[in-house]
This record gives structure tokens, sequence and C-alpha cells, in this order.
């Protein structure tokens, strides 16, 4: 399931994702594109496009010179890179940027072996080791990643090159694995959910049959990767073969059921399974699936919408375990958890999918990315401590400020893509119903299906009013829709009105059903409930005891050291107290609403021990949104602070 035309049928309107949207046209893949040509000064190497010249050359002339470098996925960030451009490129046509994409496609195709094989590691640095190490060596990753690449390049442009070479790829694959019966299953679970898309676009069964493939045999035989390692003992990075939570192989897919291991590969994994779930009408993969989302939600996630916990692994820990400072809360895992979701509402149509897409969507996939597009956060922790953060052992990972690169850069242009494809999650078009999952200005043409457009204007997130227009196709004067809306769980009193007259929807499962005959006078008002809420959490959560954190609408807030006299550890929420909601500062941090909280701040004793109770006087504490920190230089984050009567 999954409709990529959506991103096509679908223009951003102006507003706060229209911004972005500019953003990643005219900022970000610019950035990017240099970034993987070692062109940003001060930034760290990422040598991409170099190894594929070199993997070409070699394929030409036998040699090349120079050493493959990166990781062993080095590849992945080309493919998100391309697969960000082509969404870039339906929203607005850039033929000097489409030359360009066009000119890195044919490279990739020089690189490509004449059995179909793709991957410059390999090519370059082992060529007698593929397919040897599948715990540690991604190709499998790598492939799937250049496959969804190549699906959206076609979607977008037209043009069927990058997927011509990546269904040669994917025959290489299918050859191997099934026909010529290969064990083993991915290290890093991509592969599903790419070959999926790749089913979908091309109708060819065997991309289906080898996404069920590696679905169906993971954990089987849980002790294969052990069994590999005992075949060919060479590593990458000397990874544990015999932890089998670590890599999901502790039994088949359909019994497990806690999100455990490295997250980003889990949710990735679980991503293809919802996905052939919905395709297949699979139920109890489906059931797999669904008790996974809500381990993972109900005892996993943070509230800005991240997960992992540990550093240790990039992983999952235990139920119920969020420490705030040392989260590593990985960009990528947030928006794995939004793919994961998505697919979720194909597989069953509840609200409670849509909020948690808009969770770490507006919280912590956006904080992944300085404002002006330029640097990046891999790992996004709910507190920082200048001075401890990024410098302690335990804390070097979750870095204060956002470096210009990675030299493991998976995080920025997956940002890139998942923001210039937002409309395949923000909509929904299936049998007879149009669903608004997430609330973004722009215009959608459904003339296909219902004979006209929707226009959707609002100030979203932070106003409270979102807009339905129609404008029906030409030569007619109404359209018929089936409309779905989504009432977000925060929002306490919802108010929907056609012309200004309130409308009785039935009401199911937090989606707002009515159906139409529109013409274009028609306006269908939702107006939501943006009162600031505090949030608090399960006593099991140790991290948080004591503390609240503040929410309106779908943000999450957070209090800096440069607001608050750049102390945020002496300060106290007032239990009850006022928070207050600033107009809206379009100056600041490019367009916020701050809050402003009655509290408290306790005088700092200089003795690390003391007799002495802290006084306590009033003061008012200023929140700004959690996704803008870290963009006014280095100061103390927190979101979590602890309440006083």
């Amino acid at each position: 399931m999954g409709d990529l035309r959506l991103i096509k049928d679908f223009t951003v309107g102006e507003g706060f994702f229209g911004r972005y949207e500019k953003l990643v046209r005219d900022v970000v893949l610019p950035y990017q594109e240099r970034a993987l040509n070692d062109q940003i000064e001060g930034a760290e190497k990422s040598h991409c496009i170099e190894n594929f010249r070199m993997a070409a050359k070699k394929l030409k002339t036998g040699s090349c010179e120079g050493e493959f470098y990166g990781m062993v996925f080095q590849d992945s960030d080309v493919a998100k890179w391309l697969e960000g451009a082509a969404y870039s490129l339906a929203q607005s046509p850039d033929a000097e940027l489409e030359r360009r994409c066009d000119e890195i496609i044919e490279l990739i195709g020089e690189a490509q072996h004449k059995d179909g094989y793709l991957n410059t590691y390999f090519t370059v640095k082992e060529p007698e080791k593929r397919w040897t190490n599948l715990h540690e060596a991604h190709e499998l990753y790598c492939a799937g990643h250049m496959i969804e690449a190549a699906v959206a390049y076609a979607e977008c442009t037209g043009k069927k090159r990058f997927l011509e070479i990546m269904c040669a790829m994917a025959d290489h694959i299918y050859r191997h694995f099934i026909e010529e019966g290969a064990e083993g299953y991915p290290g890093h679970p991509e592969i599903e959910l790419a070959l999926m898309r790749l089913y979908r676009s091309t109708k060819e069964e065997r991309y289906k049959e080898l996404a069920l493939h590696f679905i169906n045999v993971r954990g089987v035989d849980s002790d294969y990767y052990k069994k590999e390692y005992a075949k060919n003992p060479w590593r990458v990075w000397g990874n544990n073969v015999g932890d089998k939570e670590y890599n999901q192989n502790a039994a088949p897919v359909r019994q497990q059921d806690k999100a455990v291991g490295h997250a980003v590969r889990a949710v990735y994994l679980y991503t293809g399974m919802a996905d052939a779930a919905a395709e297949t009408g699979d139920t109890e993969l489906a059931d797999a699936c669904k008790t996974l989302w809500n381990n993972i939600t109900q005892h996993r996630m943070y509230v800005t919408g991240a997960i992992g916990s540990a550093y240790e692994g990039e992983a999952f820990t235990k139920d119920d375990h969020l420490p705030n400072d040392t989260a590593y809360a990985e960009t990528c895992a947030a928006i794995g958890l939004i793919f994961f979701s998505n697919k979720m509402l194909y597989l069953e149509r509840d609200g409670k999918y849509a909020d948690v897409m808009e969770r770490a969507l507006y919280n912590c996939v956006l904080a992944g990315m300085q404002l002006d597009g330029t640097k990046f956060f891999y790992v996004n922790p709910l507190e920082a401590l200048p001075g401890i953060s990024g410098e302690a052992q335990t804390h070097r990972h979750a870095l204060p400020v956002r470096p210009k690169w990675f030299a493991c850069a998976c995080c920025p242009p997956n940002v890139a893509r998942l923001l210039g494809s937002v409309a395949e999650y923000a909509w929904h078009v299936e049998e007879e119903t149009l669903f608004s999952n997430l609330f973004i200005a722009g215009t959608l043409d459904v003339i296909e299906h219902f004979g006209g457009k929707v226009i959707l204007h609002t100030d979203y997130p932070y106003g409270n009013t979102v807009e339905y227009r129609f404008v029906p196709e030409e030569g007619k004067t109404n359209m018929e829709v089936s409309l779905a809306i989504r009432i977000p769980a925060w929002s306490r009193e919802t108010k929907i009105c056609l012309n200004g007259e309130p409308i009785n929807c039935e009401i199911r499962y937090g989606y707002a059903y009515m159906r139409g005959e529109y013409t274009a006078q028609d306006v269908i008002t939702v107006k939501l409930d943006m009162s600031v809420r505090k949030v608090y959490t399960s006593n099991r959560v140790s991290a948080n005891t004591g503390k609240a954190a503040l929410q309106r609408g779908p943000i999450i807030y957070c209090a800096e050291g440069a607001d608050n006299e750049k102390d945020v550890l002496s300060l106290r929420l007032k239990k009850d107290g006022k928070v207050a909601v600033s107009e809206y500062l379009g100056d600041k941090l490019f367009g916020i609403q701050e809050l402003y909280a009655e509290g408290y701040r306790e005088t700092i004793s200089n003795a690390l021990y003391s007799f002495e109770r802290q006084e306590a006087k009033p003061c008012q504490i200023t929140f700004v949104p959690y996704y803008t920190w870290g963009n006014r230089g280095l100061n103390q984050m927190r979101v979590w602070i602890p309440e006083k009567d």
C-alpha cells in the first residue's frame, strides 16, 4: 500500500511546510549534493560519488586509483539523496537538477556488473566476498535504498533508466536467493519494504515473492548468522552474531512481540511486514505488526516520537526505559516509525497511527535538521547540558549542537526524502474515501477519483483552523467526495462545520467521516482545541518522576537556556500554574509561538551537597518548540521539567 502518485498530485501551499518544501529545494538538496562530492569545507568526508566513479572505472579497466572510503553502506546516501531530488522535481521541475541526477544515475549504471550486481564497497574493496556477510555488510540494505530511489525517480520524472538498473539488481537478488536457493536474510532490513514498492510500481510478482521470502525466513533459523560466520569468518565491525534480539532474528517475525535491537532496523523491518500484510491479507502477520507497534508506542517511544534509548547499538532497551540526556533517538529511527505507522493505517483505519506520524514528524524529525537546512542531528536527546552532552564518556553521542555532516550520514538525506514526500503521509485515497491524515496546506488533485481538486488552507501547526475547499473539474458544478478527517487525540474539543453550520459526522477510530456533493462555494472548517496541555509519564519511567512536559497542538515544547537566564536545571513548573501563549513571532526561529509558564527558580548551592533546602523564587519560564532547539548556539535544554506546589 502507499501511493507515490499523491506526491505528484499534491502541491504544497504557503505556510509551515511550504517553507520546508522551498528549503529542501533551494538549500538542503544543493548542500547535500556538495557534501556527497566532498565540497563542504570543515565537514566530514563523504566520498560517495567518488566511490561510484572508482567502481565504474574498475569494471571498465580492471583497476582504479584510490580506495573505497566510508561506511560499508555509503551507497545508500546517494540513493536517499536521489529519492529526495525526485520528490523535489515532482513539486518544482528543475532542468539543471534533473540533468545532474541523470548524470549520477548513468554513473551508477556504469558501476553495475553485467549480472546486475551493484555495490561499490564490494566492487572496489571486497570483490570476492559478495553475499558472504549478510549480517554486517549491508548489501541488501543498499540495494533496498537504491530500489526505493529508482521507483521514486521513475514515478516523479517518467524516466526509467534508474528503474531498469535496479530491476536488474533485484533480478540478480532473486536468482541468488530464490532460484539458486542461497540461505540468509538481511542483517539490516530495508530490502523488504523496497521490494514491495518495486512490485507495486512494476507489477512483477517475483519482487513481491522476494519481499515475502525475506520476511518469512527471518528467524526461522535463528542461528543463521552464527553459521554464516563459521563459514566466512570476516567482519566489518565485529558485531555479535549471537545477539538474536539485537538482530531481530530470535524468532520468526509472526512470533515477535517486543520491539528489540537496532531501532532503525526494527522499524524498517516492521514497515515491510505491515506493507506485506496489507497486500496479502495475512492476518497473522498483521497481528504481529499491531503487537509490535503497540509495544513501541506504549513502552518504548519518547514524547517527541523518538525511539531508541541506548547509544550502545543504537537500540531499543527495555520497556519504559527512556532516559532523556543519554537518549539515542536517531532521526532515521523516527522516520522509520513514520513509515511503519503509515503502513499500519492501511491495515486498520485508526487515527492513533496518524497521531504518532504527526508526533514524530513535528518533533523528532524536524529537530534533526537545523532551521536553515545546513546542519543535522544524528541523535535527538530530550535534555542537553553543555560540558556534559557531547563530552562525557556516556554522553559523547548526544551532541548539543548540530554538525555539518557525519561520517555515518544516513540521517540528513533521509530527512530530505521524507519532507519531499510528505503528501504520501498527509493523504490516503482508499476505495471511495479520501483520508486527511496530516494537516498540510496545499492542493490535492483527485480528478481521477472524485472529479476535482481539494484545497486545504491552514496556519497549522500554530493555527487551530483547517479549511477544505473544493474545485470541481471543468464542466461540472460539484464533486462528490467521501472525506475522512483525522481528529487528533490531543484536541479535547473539535468542531466541524460546513459553510458555518455544524455537521453531524460519524466518528470512528479517530476519524470524522462525511460525504457530500460539494461546489466551489462550499467550505468544511475544522476547529481544533489547541489549549496548552501538560504531559505526564507513567510512573514506570524513572527519568520523568515528578516532571511534566508542555504540548500545544502537535508540538512538544522545551526550555532553553537562551530564554531562561542560561540555566534550565533550577527551573520548576508550578503545579496548576497558568501557561500563556505568545502571539505568532514571525521573526524568531523562522516563526514560532512561545509558551510562558508560571514557575520557580531554585537558588543554586555552591556545595555539591547541603543540609539547606534550596530557596524557590517565582519566575516565568519560557518554552520554545522542541524542533527549534539548538539553533542559537550552545546552551542548556530540557523537555521534562520538575513540578513544584
